[in-house]
């Protein structure tokens, strides 16, 4: 089976799961309520249905444009843009008959069962595999440092001892992830010479390293030799091929992939000048990187020893409570990246299905499956409560303002609150989906 259709097929899957359990956290509390639930969809049925049946009241049923689902709920201004039915008299088993304590709780319904499914996921993700960790040792040859950590005294082939003060095999997610979404006052670090060194970090050190492109600001440094070369990049038209070894970079010696990508990067010239090894002779490469300062070549590890991980494995009662902290902190780093999302940098990371897509492995994983289903999950749950009409949080916006003020806005009014919404969420999936085209074709 094709990369593709394995990626793809883990897509819908996730998604599937979400819509389904996204949408029955509005459909139960709105039965709870009393309240009609006309229709149950995954996926949309723009015109038609691929499966559709009415049990009761409700009609269940699978769309075929697989961009979500929905719940349809009488009496309720959604993206049906129902005005015919807006237009009667209010029922008492409408949604907008109800009182607002009770439409506010229907509405928060899907992304509370968002958040409570990823932390339930993690949960039992600990429960089953546990996690993985590092130590200060069992990176064998040290970390590479960008130019930006680099300038705060860290050095090419550290070796972290802790970050905050907490011992590095205490730590169970990347080290990039604290830099750039959590407050790193400061990291230990043992330098190549043996000498040990806390190092103070400003707040803003995720945004330095952001708008310098220093992502991964870390990476543990591995010997490689070339791999591939891609036909149609600088690295093939200036003569680099496959089992050519890379001995320096513009005069400096490349003992590690990170040596070589450093050089690139903090290159003071458009040109690069390679000394590589091959059939045990030295030549010399010139090669101008594009303007992603990419050259075209993949690498090959000559040593899977680089870095060695160690199993730590969780008794239930472990799992619950490292699951609710990991729900708490996913959530938080995520919030947390919005202050990249919204600059002009930013803008261009973002990413639609495609992006989302291959997050997944080439190959069926169940662990990674249910890790990103529950990121995805919180990804869901977030995004839904932006206060952008047309999404749940415009609809939590309006309610809020109600319960406040005591006055309910107008039926015209989240009418074209809820058209300027669908128009806004059309062009945001237009934007993210057209940044994976461009990707695709400039990349």
């Amino acid at each position: 089976m094709s990369v593709f259709l394995i990626k793809a097929g883990q897509l819908l899957l996730s998604l599937s799961i979400l819509v389904v359990l996204h949408e029955l956290g509005h459909f139960i509390p709105a039965k709870l309520f009393k309240t009609r639930v006309e229709k149950f969809y995954l996926f949309f049925d723009v015109k038609f249905s691929l499966f559709k049946k009415k049990i009761g009241e409700t009609v269940y049923g699978i769309g075929w444009l697989p961009l979500g689902g929905y719940v349809k709920i009488s009496g309720m201004i959604d993206e049906s843009m129902d005005t015919e039915q807006m237009a009667q008299e209010p029922q008492p088993w409408e949604f907008r008959s109800k009182p607002a304590w009770q439409r506010l709780i229907i509405m928060l319904g899907g992304v509370t069962v968002n958040f409570i499914l990823a932390i339930v996921l993690f949960i039992i993700m600990l429960s089953v595999w546990g996690t993985s960790y590092i130590t200060k040792d069992s990176v064998k040859y040290g970390y590479g440092v960008t130019k930006t950590l680099e300038n705060y005294g860290f050095q090419q082939g550290d070796k972290i001892i802790s970050i905050n003060n907490e011992s590095i095999e205490d730590i169970t997610i990347p080290i990039n992830k604290y830099l750039m979404f959590r407050d790193v006052d400061n990291i230990k670090v043992e330098h190549p010479n043996g000498s040990v060194e806390e190092i103070k970090l400003p707040e803003d050190i995720g945004t330095q390293l952001f708008e310098a492109g220093d992502i991964p600001a870390l990476e543990p440094r591995f010997p490689f030799e070339v791999d591939s070369v891609a036909s149609e990049f600088p690295a093939a038209k200036s003569g680099l091929q496959v089992k050519d070894k890379i001995v320096e970079i513009n005069g400096q010696p490349v003992n590690y992939f990170s040596d070589f990508t450093y050089g690139i990067k903090n290159r003071t010239d458009s040109i690069i000048n390679l000394k590589i090894e091959r059939n045990n002779s030295l030549l010399d490469i010139k090669i101008k990187p594009n303007e992603d300062n990419k050259v075209g070549i993949v690498s090959k590890k000559t040593d899977s020893t680089y870095v060695k991980y160690y199993d730590k494995e969780y008794t239930l009662s472990e799992s619950i409570t490292g699951g609710i902290s990991q729900g708490y902190w996913e959530i938080k780093d995520y919030l947390a990246q919005f202050k990249y999302i919204f600059t002009k940098k930013g803008a261009t990371q973002i990413g639609g299905f495609a992006a989302i897509g291959n997050m997944f492995p080439p190959t069926w994983n169940w662990q990674a499956f249910w890790y990103l289903t529950a990121f995805l999950s919180i990804m869901l749950g977030v995004l839904n409560l932006l206060p952008i009409p047309a999404l749940d949080g415009g609809h939590v916006m309006f309610l809020l303002y109600e319960m406040v003020s005591g006055r309910k806005p107008g039926d015209k009014f989240m009418e074209y609150a809820q058209m300027i919404g669908v128009f806004i969420l059309i062009a945001l999936v237009l934007f993210a989906n057209g940044n994976d085209i461009y990707k695709a074709i400039f990349d």
